[in-house]
């Protein structure tokens, strides 16, 4: 997830733990893409050693109340993960999965993440609100957000409101500049207007001038 807004970051698909959790079906911190590889391999070797894909052998009890966790929990992680890249469209990643192996030896997520694109539009407050909307709409769009999720959330509306601030600072000074304008150019008509009139004015004192000296 990201630590700070700028960069990219990562929605984080980390459940909450199921509630039968004692059977085994693990919880795991994020992890790098290398760090999440290893334990699935570790995983899968144990699993192998322990019960063979398709040997035959039937699950005991617990390992399939095991399954069946593991299953809902795959359902879940991915659902989580789908509807952050869903929504976050052309600003988001694939959804990154890590898996671990059951006793029945299938492979299932146990979290996973999407990366998103949170940098604001560079000099385009406009826009920068239309990605921030997207961004924060993506973090909320699983059924229950992670505390990852929010923190994404929180961080884009404080850029969306930067960005809204500098719109406002930039649309009062082209009102406040167009304002300027228009009084000036009042100025300069109304300065006009009274040239235009003095000239008549003269004009017609002129002319009863001259006819005064004809009589």
């Amino acid at each position: 997830m990201m630590g700070s807004i700028g960069a990219s970051g990562s929605l984080e698909g980390h459940l909450p733990p199921p509630a039968s959790e004692r059977s085994g079906v693990p919880e795991r911190a994020s992890r790098t893409p290398n760090e999440t590889e290893r334990p699935v391999e570790k995983s899968a070797k144990a699993s192998a050693s322990k019960k063979p894909v398709g040997g035959g052998e039937e699950l005991t009890e617990a390992e399939e109340r095991q399954v069946r966790e593991l299953k809902k929990r795959d359902a879940e992680v991915k659902a989580h993960e789908r509807a952050h890249a869903n929504v976050g469209g052309i600003y988001a990643s694939a959804p990154r999965y890590e898996y671990t192996v059951g006793p029945d030896g299938k492979r299932y997520a146990i979290g996973g993440e999407v990366q998103i694109d949170a940098t604001p539009v560079r000099d385009d407050p406009e826009a920068t609100i239309r990605k921030m909307d997207i961004v924060i709409r993506a973090a909320l769009a699983p059924a229950e957000p992670s505390a990852q999720d929010l923190a994404v959330a929180r961080q884009a509306q404080a850029e969306r409101d930067k960005a809204r601030a500098e719109l406002l600072k930039h649309n009062n000074e082209v009102a406040s500049g167009a304002g300027l304008k228009d009084e000036s150019s009042d100025r300069l008509a109304a300065s006009d207007a009274y040239a235009e009139a003095a000239a008549a004015i003269e004009a017609i004192a002129s002319a009863f001038g001259a006819q005064s000296a004809i009589a």
